[in-house]
């Protein structure tokens, strides 16, 4: 509320922060591959999968691309 009263955010929009289960999820998928969490960890709730997975794609489209590119 008080970013949008400060003009930061748009009139009516509120920003919520990130839940502990995406916070966490995020720092795991920036440090290990989901292949090495899957084998290191025996049980892993599928709510917490999803998050890592989701995670672990890169955000920006410039990522995107260099990830998706086959040139060497």
């Amino acid at each position: 509320a008080a970013a949008a009263a400060l003009g930061l955010l748009p009139l009516g929009k509120t920003q919520s922060p990130d839940s502990l289960l995406d916070i966490a999820a995020r720092k795991v998928a920036e440090k290990w591959p989901f292949q090495r969490v899957e084998e290191r960890f025996e049980r892993i709730p599928e709510p917490v999968q999803r998050r890592i997975v989701y995670w672990s794609f890169p955000r920006s489209e410039r990522e995107i691309c260099m990830y998706s590119s086959f040139n060497t």
